[in-house]
């Protein structure tokens, strides 16, 4: 009998700044969930800074690797993986990227009009998936207006956010080991 051979994976900077980034996305995923709603079911979606920055600097590819694998070990780490808090998480997840890859298509958008769309898509994805796998009343859609405004605020504030980490990270680094001005 022969030894096994192990192949050896590559590991590249793409495959590191997709880990780095889905981690921290997840540690925010995970620590938002641990505080206080100010509305039941409204949370402001700060994981989403992360995928928003992540989209306007490496690309829609790098935006999915951080969704799907935020929304599955968040899954994971939480204890909802396959229940309505993941297949509505998983929901609002893909609609956020329907609305990153319209928002990509449309010339002078901005980090903050990227955010404002995949909130919305993130929120209308929700209600639909809601919709059709749990609770099938038209009372339902009495929560979307309310919901939906929330969605644009958090959407705004997140997408400001999102600019600022882009000017951060956007920056080339310094070759005398110092921060740049």
């Amino acid at each position: 009998m022969t030894a096994p051979r192990y192949r050896r994976l590559k590991s590249d900077r793409d495959d590191l700044r997709i880990a780095t980034l889905a981690a921290l996305a997840l540690a925010i995923h995970v620590a938002e969930a641990a505080l206080p709603s100010p509305l039941p079911g409204i949370k402001p979606g700060l994981a989403n800074i992360i995928t928003v920055a992540a989209c306007w600097l490496y690309g829609w590819r790098v935006a999915v690797w951080i969704t799907v694998l935020r929304v599955l070990a968040g899954g994971i780490l939480m204890g909802t993986l396959l229940s309505p808090t993941f297949f509505l998480s998983l929901a609002g997840g893909l609609g956020a990227l329907g609305g990153l890859a319209l928002a990509r298509t449309l010339p002078g958008a901005s980090a903050v009009s990227y955010s404002l769309l995949a909130a919305l898509a993130h929120m209308g994805a929700q209600f639909t998936a809601a919709w059709w796998l749990f609770i099938p009343h038209p009372g339902l859609w009495l929560l979307f207006p309310p919901f939906m405004t929330a969605a644009i605020v958090f959407g705004l504030v997140n997408g400001i956010m999102a600019s600022a980490m882009i000017r951060e990270l956007g920056r080339p680094p310094r070759r005398d080991g110092h921060e740049a001005a």
